[in-house]
């Protein structure tokens, strides 16, 4: 360990994108002091990833930022499905899907929803609600090297405009530095997976008679399958700003240098089947669509999320989510581990959990791939098979089948066929509207900062037991009872009990991440004890 050093901070986030800004506003909202690094001067330029699934936008509101996020999204809000199209002119068209969420069914599962947000709009606001909550970012700032030793991280750290250099001692390193992390290279932690897809060349552009031919047609996206000139076109505000991922082909010679504007608006042109929209290219960035998973999450207090932990083929955009959902699950254990409530064997859960889903999602993203006939991608044998199921499985069904968790049979598949959130242990906890001092919220706005144990508002015994046991292990555990008349009502005389899959004398203990941790489904001998061991093996300590 390095005692002269420039600065000491909890925890240094190694990467400014969508995960590393998710990571800081989220460690920043449990009081934990960071320092974020990123090499580049800003936030991105390019409008690239930008679903946001329903399960990110649960954690952005719990953070609060869901408001300015879905401000910040506005110009896309009417956009929704996904059309395949032989061109924007021919008859060849069809809808995959027209809704995201048809008939609003979605409502019965969370007080969220999907968010067309772009990356160049999301990091802005991700950014500032980060600082706000007093996170140290720093862009233009690279990391050299950095050393692991049994108690913390060394780092050294460089100003790239001027040129300053600066030690820093973390006690955990996140990195969030991208598919091709130096970090996780030099942690010597290798990858599995089918590798390499498809590589784009992903072309912004202008057009203002494009918005014509288009005309009503509000789609997420449309994938243009001419063999001549396909690809896909994406709106960034319907009326003149575009993208289109088109085609690239390095395996063969092709360069980037090769995709001349002429190239790329004859293309665009070719594609949709307008002969005579105006075109005018106004940036090109290379990207590459791959299936690579982490074997390990981390190693020596070094921490990966995102796509340093696990690339995923672009459809339905779990990739980034499924890196900020990484970065939600780490901050709670950092922070709970970090202000001695926990053990450091909490961190442990964190590969045990977040690479699962990782692997069963990235699965998932290929087959849905390969269900689309998403251009550019052609899938192994036996990839796609047929449909899988839809989406919410995946971007909220998904549970934990080991790890911070008490009484999951861990048999029971990552990502289920159906949706299921009647909580199960492992899995996200159910959404109900309640009252609380006469304020409207959801069950799930009162999970981020603590454990939560929920019980029957008649019944006072856990509520009691819940106090005890927080005391004696000096630990952050807030109770409540719930029912009519108690400290949280259900709307519409809802059976809070049955939608949690347990009876008025039953428990149901909820992470600060909205998993449920471990429940009970009816009464105990002595609820004071059987909390006491439950947490303590959650939190390690026992």
């Amino acid at each position: 360990m390095n005692e002269n050093v420039d600065l000491r901070v909890p925890v240094l986030i190694v990467g400014g994108s969508l995960v590393g800004l998710s990571a800081s506003l989220f460690l920043g909202r449990l009081g934990i002091e960071h320092l974020l690094v990123e090499k580049h001067p800003a936030t991105s330029t390019h409008p690239r990833g930008r679903g946001n699934n329903v399960r990110t936008m649960e954690v952005f509101r719990t953070a609060g930022a869901e408001q300015r996020i879905r401000e910040a999204a506005s110009v896309l809000a009417e956009n929704h499905g996904i059309l395949q199209a032989g061109s924007l002119t021919g008859d060849d068209q069809e809808w995959l899907f027209k809704e995201i969420d048809p008939g609003g069914g979605l409502a019965r599962f969370s007080p969220s929803g999907w968010c067309l947000c772009s990356q160049n709009d999301l990091e802005p606001v991700l950014l500032a609600q980060a600082r706000e909550q007093g996170g140290d970012i720093r862009f233009s700032t690279e990391m050299m090297t950095f050393d692991p030793d049994g108690s913390g991280v060394d780092a050294a750290l460089k100003n790239r405009e001027t040129g300053e250099h600066i030690s820093v001692r973390a006690d955990y390193l996140i990195a969030a530095d991208g598919p091709r992390s130096p970090i996780r290279e030099q942690l010597r932690i290798g990858q599995s997976g089918p590798g390499d897809l498809f590589h784009n060349v992903s072309i912004t552009f202008r057009s203002r008679k494009l918005a014509d031919v288009v005309g009503d047609r509000r789609f997420i996206v449309c994938y243009l399958t001419n063999p001549a000139a396909d690809g896909a076109l994406l709106p960034v505000d319907n009326e003149k700003e575009w993208v289109f991922h088109a085609p690239w082909q390095p395996e063969r010679g092709e360069t980037l240098e090769d995709f001349t504007d002429e190239r790329c608006a004859e293309h665009i042109r070719r594609a949709t089947g307008a002969p005579d929209i105006d075109v005018e290219i106004t940036g090109k960035a290379p990207w590459h669509a791959a299936e690579r998973v982490a074997e390990r999450y981390g190693r020596d207090r070094v921490f990966l999320a995102g796509d340093s932990a696990h690339e995923m083929s672009p459809t339905g955009a779990f990739g980034s989510n499924t890196g900020i959902q990484d970065a939600h699950n780490l901050a709670w254990k950092l922070a709970a581990v970090l202000r001695g409530e926990a053990g450091p064997g909490l961190l442990n859960t964190y590969e045990a959990e977040r690479l699962p889903v990782a692997r069963a999602t990235s699965e998932r993203a290929s087959s849905r791939s390969a269900e689309h006939s998403h251009p550019g991608f052609a899938p192994a044998p036996g990839v796609g098979g047929g449909k899988k199921g839809g989406l919410l499985p995946v971007a909220l069904g998904y549970r934990y089948v080991r790890g911070a968790v008490v009484g999951v049979d861990a048999e029971q598949p990552v990502v289920p066929q159906g949706l299921r959130l009647n909580g199960d242990p492992g899995s996200r906890a159910p959404h109900l509207w309640v009252r609380q001092a006469g304020e409207r919220k959801s069950t799930l706005d009162l999970y981020e900062r603590s454990f939560v144990l929920l019980s029957d508002g008649a019944d006072v015994a856990w509520r009691r037991a819940a106090a005890r046991v927080a005391d004696r292990l000096s630990v952050r555990l807030d109770a409540f009872g719930i029912g009519a008349g108690s400290d949280l009502e259900p709307e519409n005389g809802a059976d809070w009990a049955q939608a949690h899959g347990t009876s008025a004398k039953g428990a149901v203990l909820v992470r600060p991440d909205a998993f449920v941790a471990w429940r009970s489904e009816g009464s105990v001998t002595d609820p004071e004890t059987t909390l006491y061991d439950v947490l303590s093996s959650l939190l390690s300590r026992g």
